[in-house]
């Protein structure tokens, strides 16, 4: 009997060990999950930072590329404009000063118009009109 009883503490002990150890796995696991869930949070709060730091920084770089890309743009219309300004007032010069540039330009017009209807200014400055022609071709109203 002092077997069999022997025998029934061992066997209660090792049931009374295998408890521990499942209820304090259990235990151990669900406090080792709760670590890795807060370290996960963490990691991905740690993540969505960086990310939004990296968005933040190629937004600023994309804005002064385009404020750079401006700048030079303006620079180069600045540069043309004067290149023309120069140009206009060598051609100026060359054909007796703004009148006589004035007086070529309408000229190249007056090539380029091929067939439209051209306005010539009188003395007074006013255009010739030409109403009568256009009146004369147009039918009367019907009364």
């Amino acid at each position: 009997m002092d077997r069999t009883r022997g025998s029934i503490i061992r066997l209660a002990g090792a049931i009374a060990v295998l408890l521990i150890v499942i209820v304090g796995g259990g235990l151990g696991s669900c406090a080792a999950y709760n670590s890795v869930r807060v370290w996960n949070a963490e990691t991905a709060g740690e993540a969505e930072l960086a990310q939004a730091t990296q968005n933040r920084k190629i937004k600023v770089l994309e804005a002064q590329a385009r404020m750079d890309s401006a700048s030079l743009e303006a620079q180069a219309e600045v540069a043309r404009a004067k290149g023309l300004a120069e140009a206009n007032r060598i051609v100026a010069n060359s054909l007796g000063g703004p009148e006589g540039y004035l007086r070529y330009l309408y000229i190249q017009n007056l090539e380029q118009s091929q067939g439209q209807i051209i306005y010539v200014p009188t003395e007074g400055g006013l255009p010739i009109l030409e109403e009568g022609r256009l009146s004369r071709t147009q039918p009367a109203p019907a009364q």
